[in-house]
C-alpha cells in the first residue's frame, strides 16, 4: 500500500510502498478514507514525542473495515468507524472506569503504531476501541473528532465543569483552539479568543466568539470579561500563554493546559501566587 512516512526525525515526510497492516486477532484493518493533520504530528515529527523510525504519522482518522480479525464480535467489514486517538487495552481499572485516555498500555497510531497517513491503519482492541460512524457523519467530520474535538470536550466538561453564561478565554485558535470556541459556545459559554494571525480571529469570531483579542495582555482579557475569565484555556502550549491564561482568570477561575508544553516550556513556571491564592 502507499503510505507517508519520515526515516528520522525532521527528515521530509516522503510517500512510500510499504506492506499492507496484518490484522490483530483482536483488532481490525481500516480502509482510511480521511485523516488529519494534528500539531501532535509535527511534535513527534520534530523529536518532542520520541516515536519508532521510520514511522507512518496520523492519528485522526476514520474510514471502512476491511478486515476483521477472529477476537472481534461488535463489528463487521464494511462497517463505517473512527477511533479516539489513544488506543485502551480495555481491561484495565482506567479503562473500565471511562478514562481509557490515561490506560499504561494504550496504543496511539501514528506514535506507538503506524499510523493513518495510508490506506490502510490496523486498530487493536477493537471491540473497546472503534466507534461506529452514523450515515449522517461523513468521514471528513469524522477524522475531526477523534483528537481535537474530543480533547476540547473533555477539558471543559470533565475537567473545567464549564457551565452556560461563564467567560472562556482561549489562548490560541489553531484546530485545539478553534474547536474549543466552537464546543464553548455550544455549552453556552460566552467565549474571548486571543491570537496574533487575524484570520485565525476572524474564524474564532464566525464560530461564536464574543470579543476576539490580538493580544495575550491579562488586562486587557479582565476588562473585556467584566473582572477575568471563569476558564482559561491554553490551546497553543507556551510559557506566555500559558501564564496569560491563569492571569486573566477571576477568583476562583479554571485555567486548562491542553496544548503541549514541550522543549523548554515544557518546565515552565506559573504565577503560583495566583494559582494558590484566590
Amino acid at each position: 500500500m502507499r503510505a507517508q512516512r519520515y526515516e528520522a526525525v525532521g527528515a521530509p515526510v516522503r510517500l512510500v510502498e510499504v506492506a499492507a497492516p496484518a490484522c490483530p486477532d483482536d483488532g481490525v484493518v481500516i480502509a482510511v478514507r480521511a485523516t488529519g493533520v494534528c500539531r501532535s504530528d509535527w511534535h513527534a515529527w520534530r523529536g518532542h514525542d520520541p516515536v519508532p523510525l521510520p514511522q507512518i504519522p496520523g492519528h485522526e482518522f476514520a474510514g471502512v473495515i476491511a478486515a476483521v480479525g477472529p477476537r472481534v464480535r461488535g463489528f463487521a467489514v464494511g462497517d463505517r468507524v473512527t477511533v479516539p486517538f489513544v488506543l485502551g487495552c480495555g481491561a484495565c481499572d482506567w479503562c473500565t472506569s471511562g478514562r481509557a485516555q490515561v490506560c499504561p498500555d494504550q496504543r496511539q497510531p501514528g506514535f506507538t503504531d503506524p499510523g493513518s497517513f495510508a490506506e490502510q491503519v490496523a486498530v487493536p482492541r477493537a471491540d473497546f476501541n472503534l466507534v461506529r460512524l452514523p450515515d449522517a457523519v461523513d468521514f471528513v467530520t469524522a477524522a475531526s473528532l477523534g483528537c481535537r474535538y474530543a480533547t476540547a470536550f473533555h477539558a471543559l466538561t470533565a475537567q473545567a465543569a464549564l457551565r452556560a453564561g461563564e467567560w472562556v478565554a482561549v489562548f490560541g485558535c489553531g484546530g485545539l483552539g478553534l474547536s474549543t470556541v466552537q464546543i464553548a459556545v455550544a455549552l453556552g459559554a460566552r467565549v474571548l479568543a486571543v491570537d496574533t494571525a487575524p484570520a485565525a480571529l476572524s474564524r474564532a469570531a464566525s464560530l461564536g466568539a464574543e470579543v476576539t483579542l490580538a493580544t495575550s495582555d491579562p488586562t486587557a482579557v479582565v476588562e473585556a470579561t467584566g473582572g477575568g475569565a471563569h476558564v482559561g484555556v491554553d490551546a497553543l502550549g507556551s510559557a506566555a500563554t500559558a501564564s496569560a491564561s491563569v492571569r486573566s482568570l477571576r477568583r476562583r477561575g479554571r485555567h486548562l493546559q491542553v496544548g503541549l508544553m514541550v522543549g523548554a516550556a515544557a518546565d515552565a513556571a506559573l504565577p503560583w501566587g495566583l494559582v494558590v491564592g484566590p
